[in-house]
C-alpha cells in the first residue's frame, strides 16, 4: 500500500485550489465590469449579516494555508496587511500565496504528521500534532472559505460552475 506524504496532501492540494479561486475571482471582476456593477458590492457581499464579507473569504483561506507550511516547516508565516480592496488586489495576494507554497521542498513538510505545532488563536493558543492540524483544522478551514468565496460570487450571478472550482 502506498502512503501520501504530509506534502502531497497538502501543498499540492492548496496551490491547485488557489489557482481555482484566482480564476473565480477574474470572472467575478469581469461579471461585475460586464453588468456595470460596482465591484465593491461584490466585494463586499456576505451571506449572512454575521458573516464576513467576500474579501475577507479569500483572506482567511491565504491565511490559514500560508500559515500551515510556515509552521510546520519551523518559519513565521508571512504577514499580510489585509488591506485588499480590488479583485485584482485579491488575486495579487492569492498569487502571492502560491509563490510562497510553491517555495518549499517536500521535505520541510513531510515527516510532520507527529510534529507539535502551536496555533495562535483569537481564543488562545492551541497546540496541535502536524497531521491533525493539517486534516482537522487547515482543510475544513480552507474549504470553507474557498467555498463560500465560490458561493457568494455565484449567489450574485457570476457564471460559475463545479469545474470551475474542482479545476481542469
Amino acid at each position: 500500500m502506498m502512503q501520501m506524504s504530509m506534502y502531497q496532501a497538502s501543498l499540492p492540494v492548496f496551490i491547485h485550489m488557489l489557482g481555482n479561486l484566482r480564476e473565480i475571482l477574474g470572472k467575478g471582476a469581469a461579471h461585475a465590469e460586464e453588468k456595470g456593477i460596482d465591484p465593491g458590492v461584490l466585494l463586499n457581499c456576505r451571506l449572512y449579516p454575521d458573516m464576513f464579507p467576500l474579501s475577507r473569504q479569500v483572506q482567511i483561506a491565504t491565511d490559514v494555508v500560508k500559515g500551515f507550511a510556515a509552521r510546520v516547516a519551523d518559519q513565521s508565516p508571512p504577514k499580510y496587511e489585509d488591506n485588499e480592496a480590488t479583485f485584482d488586489e485579491l488575486a495579487e495576494r492569492v498569487g502571492k500565496t502560491i509563490v510562497f507554497l510553491e517555495s518549499f521542498e517536500p521535505g520541510q513538510i513531510d515527516g510532520t504528521e507527529e510534529k507539535q505545532v502551536l496555533l495562535p488563536l483569537r481564543s488562545g493558543e492551541v497546540t496541535l500534532k502536524g497531521l491533525d492540524y493539517l486534516n482537522h483544522f487547515v482543510m475544513p478551514n480552507f474549504y470553507f472559505h474557498v467555498t463560500t468565496a465560490y458561493a457568494l460570487l455565484r449567489h450574485n450571478g457570476v457564471e460559475l460552475g463545479k469545474k470551475d472550482f474542482i479545476g481542469h
